[in-house]
């Protein structure tokens, strides 16, 4: 049986757990890749962040996707949750434990993983394509749909800062609705700015990554 048969016959939970990047490599091989990613999750969440108010800029998106891509999108949510959750232990910078802000970018890593690795696209410049596919469903899904919407809950519950109300009525000349409060984290916090800034960096760095053949990564 040739190899690329032996990839297409990978049974369906075994791509849920791995990426077939490592379903090709050796059980020690996996290991040393989840645990990796793991560590760099963590590192990321401890010692690549700013945060102003409830508004973080980091690398955390570029992380988060490329560890679902890197080992799969099971074994991706969980070890990017569960950098979130630690570095939040290290440096929580008197804040309360927001579980949606963790469980938007543990998204972000299975929607990746999962679209990387499980949609075949045998065409000039696939690749480019899935990424592309996985950027616009980790910011409508995860940053809009999950990030956004905790927030916008949770502030709404407490009380929006005279900030957030003087940006919603000079612009739209309404209280605060969702729409506007998504406008305010998306524009006025630069979060939108943020997002783009982490796509670049998942468009130039997989393809780099696939050409250094002693990291012996595959993305495909």
């Amino acid at each position: 049986m040739s190899q690329t048969v032996e990839k297409r016959n990978f049974p369906f939970w075994q791509r849920l757990l791995f990426s077939e990047m490592l379903l090709e490599k050796t059980r020690a091989k996996r290991i040393a890749y989840i645990g990796l990613m793991t560590a760099l999750c963590i590192i990321a969440n401890m010692f690549l962040e700013m945060k102003f108010a409830d508004v973080q800029f980091s690398v955390t998106i570029f992380i988060s996707m490329l560890t679902g891509m890197m080992i799969g999108p099971l074994y991706g949510f969980c070890a990017v949750f569960l950098g979130d959750l630690i570095g939040f232990i290290y440096n929580s910078w008197g804040f309360m434990y927001m579980p949606w802000v963790g469980l938007s970018v543990a998204f972000m890593a299975l929607f990746a993983g999962l679209i990387v690795n499980g949609v075949k696209l045998p065409i000039k410049g696939g690749l480019y394509i899935k990424l592309a596919l996985a950027c616009l469903v980790s910011f409508l899904v995860c940053s809009v749909g999950i990030n956004s919407t905790g927030f916008y809950f949770y502030n709404k519950a407490s009380g929006f800062s005279a900030a957030v109300v003087e940006y919603v009525e000079t612009r739209f000349g309404t209280g605060v609705s969702y729409f506007g409060y998504c406008c305010y984290r998306l524009f006025f916090k630069g979060q939108i700015f943020n997002s783009i800034f982490n796509y670049v960096l998942i468009f130039l760095a997989v393809p780099v990554l696939n050409a250094v053949k002693p990291l012996g990564v595959n993305i495909k």
